[in-house]
């Protein structure tokens, strides 16, 4: 009879919840603060990096590596084009490229790639460590995957985008294949807050 009690209170106090108001943002608000807490990389000019060496920026998170054929060279080419929407607001955004293939991604294949799409951009690598407990702090996929052709193996992995507001707060997650435009949309958003 207690737990009736206990579970019709609760029924009532979740029934008297206010709504939440819509999702003005197109990709999904998360609202995430811990995750990223640990990111600790060495970026392309060697430089060691947090994400709080970013605050006051929104901030672009990818995951990716520079031998793959198709998702990260599109990715990268939609946040160029994405720069490009932003106009003179894009200063204020940060596309940060973490590699999963450290072995390959040296920091002198980061620094010929990333900066290739965008000079603001910043290529992220580091010890198999240091990337393994980031892949698994942001819960990306990420599987070597052995194949016959030139470059020995390739990487299925999630490839989505983390938005980070100014504040250091993970707020959205961009689907792979998200128009520019509304990548655009979204962040025009999350700069007006």
């Amino acid at each position: 009879m207690r737990n009736l009690l206990i579970m019709g209170w609760l029924c009532l106090l979740f029934a008297c919840q206010p709504a939440s108001a819509p999702n003005d943002f197109l990709a999904t608000d998360i609202s995430y603060t811990h995750l990223g807490n640990r990111l600790s990389l060495t970026d392309h000019t060697g430089r060691p990096r947090t994400l709080a060496d970013f605050n006051g920026k929104v901030i672009a998170l990818f995951f990716g590596y520079t031998h793959c054929p198709d998702v990260c060279p599109t990715t990268m080419s939609d946040m160029k084009k994405v720069m490009k929407q932003l106009g003179e607001q894009s200063d204020q955004l940060q596309v940060l490229f973490v590699t999963l293939d450290p072995e390959r991604d040296t920091q002198q294949v980061l620094s010929q790639y990333v900066p290739g799409f965008d000079p603001r951009f910043v290529g992220l690598t580091g010890s198999n460590a240091a990337i393994a407990t980031t892949v698994n702090d942001f819960k990306i996929f990420s599987n070597k995957v052995s194949n016959h052709g030139h470059s020995g193996y390739t990487i299925d992995h999630s490839a989505g985008i983390y938005l980070f507001d100014q504040h250091g707060k993970i707020r959205l997650y961009v689907n792979y294949g998200t128009k520019p435009t509304d990548i655009a949309n979204d962040i025009k958003k999350l700069l007006k807050q």
